[in-house]
Parts: C-alpha cells; structure tokens; sequence
C-alpha cells in the first residue's frame, strides 16, 4: 500500500516543480474584472503589490493607493490584461479587464441616420459626453465642458507657438 501512494506523491512533486520552473504556479490567475466606460472599481490588492501594469491604457486606468487599494478605472470599450508585481517583479496577480459601454439606466440614445447623441434624463435630458457618439456632437460636448472647467475648447489643442 505504501508504494501504491509514494507514486502519486512523486508524479504530483514533480508537476508541481515543473509549474514553479514554468513560473505558472506563482501569478494567481483571477476572473475577469468587468468596468463600465467612465466610471471607477475599487479592488484590494495584498499589501505587497509594488506595480500594477495595464496592457492598453486607451481601454483601461490603474492607480495604486496605500494599502494595497486599486482604483481601476474604464477608458474605453474593449478587454486588456492587468498584472500586478511586487518589489521584485514577481507576477501576484494576472487578470484580465473588461471594459463594457455605459449602464446607467437614465442614459438615452438617439440616432439620426448614422449619427449618434447620448442624453442623461434624469429627471430631464441632457446631453451626455459619451464614447461612440457622433464626432461632431462628441467634440461640441467636449469644448463645452473644457471652456466650463477653464480648459479652453478642451481639445488640449490650439495653435503651435511660433518658432523663434
């Protein structure tokens, strides 16, 4: 009997060595995180997480605060990988991120043709700056609220100084 389980014992030994020198056995591997466009997920991380790296950062945020808190925040739609890597560049966490379009339930959209607007109505319509509207209802929304916040047409844009 006792050879009967000292087989098992030496085959599991072995897979589980050939996983640690494979380094598949030391990333923990979890779900896929789900975000809407625009808004924020707060996840706790072990403490020992040094560096959190975001495969595309057009999809997808990452800010790590004390603590081991990560606000992970949705750019735009599409699914990107997160890792997470302590002092010495171990991998702690691989995951992946999936950024999804706007589930707010006051959301409306309107199409003209091939153009699109988002309106807010809650309890009135409003337009919505949202990702995929039309370009043109997009950047007028756009410079609206960067002339609100004192950011100019909100572009980030404007003339080139001249050269000297």
């Amino acid at each position: 009997m006792a050879a009967a389980f000292t087989r098992p014992s030496r085959l599991l030994a072995m897979v589980a060595g050939i996983m640690l020198a494979a380094g598949l056995a030391g990333a923990a591997k979890a779900d896929t995180v789900t975000v809407s466009v625009d808004e924020a997920r707060i996840m706790k991380l072990p403490d020992n997480v040094a560096t959190i790296v975001i495969g595309n950062p057009l999809i997808a945020d990452a800010t790590l605060q004390s603590g081991g808190v990560l606000v992970l925040t949705g750019k735009g739609f599409g699914s990107t990988n997160m890792l997470a890597l302590n002092r010495s560049g171990k991998i702690i966490l691989d995951t992946t991120v999936q950024v999804t379009g706007p589930t707010s339930a006051d959301m409306v959209v309107v199409y003209k043709g091939v153009e699109r607007e988002s309106y807010s109505c809650a309890p009135e319509c409003e337009k919505r700056l949202t990702l995929g509207d039309s370009m043109t209802y997009f950047g007028n929304i756009l410079g609206q609220s960067g002339a609100r916040m004192g950011g100019g047409g909100g572009s980030g844009g404007g003339a080139a100084p001249a050269a000297r």
